[in-house]
């Protein structure tokens, strides 16, 4: 019933490495036209608001980012946004 809830996870978060190098290069791409980190982070939380309730995780990893991201407060979504972004920014292309 779980599953009927929730759509099956994208191509491109079945595959770590390729995610953050996506993430990397459209936050870069985001810097060069201007976007200020402010937005970035407001757009990331909203991103994961999207994700933990509409896609179903596919790794044990997922359903952890999944279930944290459900108790957190918006102040702390934010941060666990800001946090995968400077991982992403960490990633190599």
């Amino acid at each position: 019933m779980e599953h009927l809830k929730c759509i099956e996870a994208m191509d491109f978060m079945k595959d770590w490495k390729s995610w953050m190098q996506t993430l990397h290069s459209q936050i870069e791409s985001a810097e060069k036209l201007g976007v200020s980190e402010e937005t970035i982070k407001t757009i990331g939380v909203s991103v994961g608001n999207f994700l933990a309730e509409k896609v179903c995780p596919a790794t044990k990893e997922e359903e952890l980012l999944r279930d944290m991201w459900d108790v957190a407060s918006p102040e702390e979504r934010k941060t666990l946004a800001t946090l995968i972004f400077k991982m992403a920014q960490q990633v190599t292309v």
